[in-house]
């Protein structure tokens, strides 16, 4: 392994945040899907979130619902693959040592709380991509067929039901962290958030 002083890598740094930004993009597209209705006309164009910055075009028509599982499963599959990346580059890159200022019950929560997260980083995508090969339309990467459904529904609940729970959960142990990283900037005032900084 290679041996880092008191910074991450640029590396390690670029994907943090690009996988962290994901991540919430995520949340926010799956609350924003779960709430189209399942009978609406198909459209071969789509202002993206009806924002007026983007219109995305379709080989063929889709109903909004359609649309927008489909694109939440393409990122979804990309995101996995940046994971994976991450966690190759993690195992292969020593990253700093933890400050020495910090007390040894925060060493043991930040260890752990770093382990759930990539627990849990992996778990979400892989449950959500299950859900989805179980289900009778499998998975579509940006439009280019990926993995056939396989049309289980009692599996599929089973991986819709932990998807739901370990998304729950993973958004907790992010606002943890927020709330973590904000803490060593304003109160203790020390290097923690630096070191992820470009």
């Amino acid at each position: 392994m290679k041996n880092a002083a008191t910074r991450y890598t640029k590396t390690a740094i670029v994907l943090h945040w690009l996988i962290g930004i994901v991540i919430i993009g995520m949340f926010a597209l799956g609350w924003f899907m779960s709430e189209l209705p399942k009978e609406a006309p198909k459209q071969q164009a789509y202002d993206l979130f009806n924002l007026g910055v983007y219109t995305w075009q379709l080989s063929e028509p889709a109903s909004p619902r359609t649309f927008y599982f489909n694109l939440h499963k393409s990122i979804g599959v990309t995101l996995l693959a940046l994971i994976a990346f991450r966690l190759y580059w993690r195992l292969t890159h020593r990253p700093p040592a933890l400050l020495s200022s910090l007390q040894p019950w925060e060493r043991k929560l930040a260890t752990a709380g770093h382990h759930l997260l990539y627990l849990l980083m992996v778990a979400m995508p892989v449950t959500g991509l299950l859900q989805a090969l179980y289900s009778k339309y499998g998975v579509k990467w940006f439009g280019l067929d990926f993995l056939p459904g396989l049309d289980d529904k009692a599996i599929r609940g089973i991986f819709h039901e932990a998807h739901e729970l370990i998304g729950i959960a993973l958004a907790l142990l992010i606002l943890i962290h927020i709330l973590g990283a904000l803490k060593h900037k304003f109160i203790d005032k020390d290097e923690t958030l630096s070191r992820m900084s470009l």
